[in-house]
């Protein structure tokens, strides 16, 4: 069977049932790969980096040699590999380009009986195809509020309402202050970021309005693509406006139970910016065990930078929601009876 190229519209619709095959080495799947494909490498890392040795510097040829010669070795194991996949004898197969690595490896599983389909321009088309889909117009909703307002619990609740949400946080793996780390895993590539999003935005009815949590260009160490920043800044942020003691409370609910020197470490860090007196009083506070003044005094901080980002990066539009104390649950319903200007069961 000849293998079949496809566009990456083409190849990621088909991936819904058939398994991809990601040839490229262990260190460029890990920096970044279409969500669920495995990873077959033609060659492992060591192995890439003699190939790309001599390419530099003997010639191309050479290293074309050499690299015929390592695959011909793994033969056996592209075979087994191969073998527990794709049981069914279909694969999509993709390189970084769609280059000399997917052809010759999709030959090769062709010959072996299998139904191949390679991804026109490799994954990097496949990058540039879905940081353009995040341009695509569709109505989003914002939760936005300072911290300790319980925004996260609220997206959660609307999501269990039947409405469409993305918990960007939660993809990103960290909560998104200098505290986010803190008992969150270790947080992924910007670039496997960005594929994880993609893969949930395809998912979603682009006709229903899309709940998301209001952010920065960044979570942590990861970074929001260019175009859904964009398309976030378009929506209607719905900003929630919560008593500071409620929101002290949640904070030294949330974060009091680590321990002293982690927090410490974060405390300091954050001084940086604070200023000197205020960084001396929160310090002070946690070694006192005084979480609430910590959290009054980091409070401070924080609502007065939220304010100077609403500043630099306006949402199109916005609308205040004072709320008194409450759970999250029914916040969640206040905010949609606001946005849908429909009464929500309780």
């Amino acid at each position: 069977m000849t293998p079949e190229t496809l566009t990456p519209e083409q190849f990621l619709l088909l991936a819904l049932r058939l398994p991809v095959i990601d040839v490229r080495s262990p260190g460029e799947y890990l920096q970044g790969h279409i969500p669920g494909a495995h990873n077959i490498p033609l060659f492992d890392n060591d192995e890439r980096a003699r190939v790309g040795t001599t390419y530099v510097k003997i010639g191309k040829e050479p290293a074309i040699e050499l690299g015929k010669i390592i695959a011909g070795e793994k033969t056996d194991y592209y075979l087994s590999a191969i073998k527990v996949v794709a049981p069914d004898k279909q694969m999509l197969l993709h390189c970084w380009r769609g280059g000399m690595r997917s052809a010759k490896i999709a030959a090769f599983f062709a010959e072996a009986g299998y139904k191949v389909y390679v991804l026109e321009g490799g994954y990097k088309a496949y990058r540039g195809f879905i940081r353009k889909q995040f341009s695509s117009g569709r109505q989003i909703f914002l939760i936005g509020g300072y911290t300790g307002s319980g925004k996260t619990g609220i997206l959660s609740e609307i999501g269990k309402m039947d409405h469409q949400i993305i918990d960007l946080e939660a993809l990103a793996s960290h909560k998104g202050s200098n505290f986010g780390h803190l008992g969150q895993n270790a947080q992924p590539t910007t670039e496997q970021f960005e594929n994880n999003l993609s893969s949930l935005w395809a998912e979603l009815d682009p006709l229903r309005p899309l709940w998301l949590e209001h952010e920065s260009m960044s979570i942590g160490s990861v970074t929001l693509p260019d175009s859904f920043h964009a398309a976030m800044l378009k929506g209607k942020l719905f900003f929630i406006e919560l008593p500071k003691d409620y929101r002290i409370q949640r904070l030294v609910n949330e974060y009091a139970c680590f321990e002293k020197p982690v927090l410490q470490a974060v405390l300091e860090h954050l001084g940086q910016y604070m200023g000197s007196y205020q960084a001396r009083e929160v310090l002070l506070a946690l070694q006192n065990d005084d979480f609430e003044k910590v959290a009054d005094i980091t409070l401070a901080y924080y609502d007065k930078l939220y304010e100077n980002s609403l500043v630099r990066r306006p949402v199109q539009q916005v609308v205040r929601i004072p709320m008194e104390s409450g759970s999250v649950k029914e916040h969640a319903e206040i905010i949609l009876n606001h946005a849908l200007g429909e009464t929500v069961n309780r």
